[in-house]
């Protein structure tokens, strides 16, 4: 009896986020950089890596409204207004969520977060800046592993809310 091929792990390297854009259909580029863990910022790292605009460059963060885990998606050049996070989701306070907490909810690690293929899929916010550009880029889902997709997808996929939550 011949043995059955083993299912290859998340489409030969790919991430939950990349294996939830394939499941999809959506179309998507991958970016792999060096990740070099003395960079300051995650986010701008990968915006120079890449060689493209901070603007276009999301990042995923976690925060806390009223109790409950939401995602706030914002460009890497400036930072989530927790405030505005809030009232997107109809809450009355925000603050950054306990790293830990985040990663084990989303099963990725920080500075490797995506707002895609998450553990426990989260409420998200994703900024209204995102609409200006045809394509923006996002966590894959580790460090070094950026997604590059159209901003109206990412919202379809995410379930994601847009609202003005990005302060420059």
């Amino acid at each position: 009896m011949a043995k059955k091929p083993k299912k290859q792990q998340q489409q030969s390297g790919g991430t939950p986020a990349t294996v939830a854009l394939t499941a999809a259909g959506v179309d998507f580029t991958v970016h792999a950089y060096d990740h070099d863990p003395s960079h300051p910022s995650y986010g701008e790292e990968a915006a120079e890596a890449m060689g493209v605009s901070p603007d276009r460059v999301f990042k995923t963060l976690v925060a806390d409204v009223d109790g409950t885990l939401v995602v706030g998606v914002v460009p890497v050049a400036g930072s989530l207004d927790l405030k505005a996070l809030a009232a997107a989701v109809g809450g009355k306070r925000a603050a950054m969520a306990d790293p830990a907490l985040a990663e084990r909810t989303t099963g990725y690690v920080r500075g490797g977060i995506s707002p895609l293929g998450q553990r426990k899929k989260l409420r998200t916010v994703l900024d209204d800046s995102a609409g200006a550009h045809p394509t923006i880029c996002v966590s894959a889902g580790r460090r070094g592993l950026e997604v590059e997709l159209a901003p109206g997808d990412l919202a379809e996929l995410t379930g994601a809310v847009l609202a003005p939550i990005g302060r420059g």
